[in-house]
């Protein structure tokens, strides 16, 4: 009897990190994925407003934790006459690539704030090796984690024919985020 309870103990134990992990949960309200592109030299914001994200981060262990984050391209938010194009095939082509994913590989502590997350960021069927630097900020139950990377779109055939000259848009797109999340461990 006391060697089934010890078990039973035993296993909750050793399930209350998982446990832990599985509650985290995007708060959509207190998130945002945004880019910005050059036009002519002239900078030229966006942002989606639609995105979700399957975290199991824990601080302690960083080298075991995952991360899968997901935009749909065709919520692309850059201005009216914009956001009509950039769904068409030579830009998102969001009928045949409605999501553009990143998967993380793995995730390396900086320091007590701050984090690399390697990983595959596909976009428009072609995928491509990025690190995303991430620092994160608790306040009470929610964790934020922030940062800005580049991408060059022509890389990800974003853009495509007339609209590959980079005179007219330039390669490189900072894509910027801040996703706040519940369930993180304390930092």
């Amino acid at each position: 009897m006391n060697t089934r309870l010890f078990s039973v103990a035993l296993l909750a134990a050793s399930l209350s990190p998982l446990a832990a992990l599985a509650q985290q949960a995007i708060v959509p309200a207190q998130s945002e994925v945004s880019f910005t592109s050059r036009q002519m030299g002239v900078p030229v914001d966006g942002k989606f407003k639609t995105f979700s994200a399957q975290v199991a981060f824990d601080p302690a262990k960083p080298a075991t934790s995952k991360i899968a984050f997901t935009v749909d391209t065709g919520s692309a938010d850059i201005g009216r006459e914009a956001n009509a194009e950039v769904v068409k095939p030579l830009w998102f082509n969001v009928a045949a690539f409605p999501k553009a994913t990143f998967t993380s590989s793995s995730i390396k502590r900086i320091d007590a704030t701050r984090y690399e997350v390697a990983g595959k960021l596909a976009i428009k069927g072609v995928s491509s090796d990025v690190v995303v630097p991430v620092t994160l900020a608790q306040n009470g139950a929610t964790t934020v984690a922030s940062g800005a990377f580049p991408i060059k779109r022509l890389s990800f055939r974003i853009g495509e024919k007339e609209w590959a000259d980079t005179s007219m848009v330039a390669d490189e797109v900072q894509v910027k985020f801040k996703i706040a999340l519940t369930g993180v461990p304390k930092l």
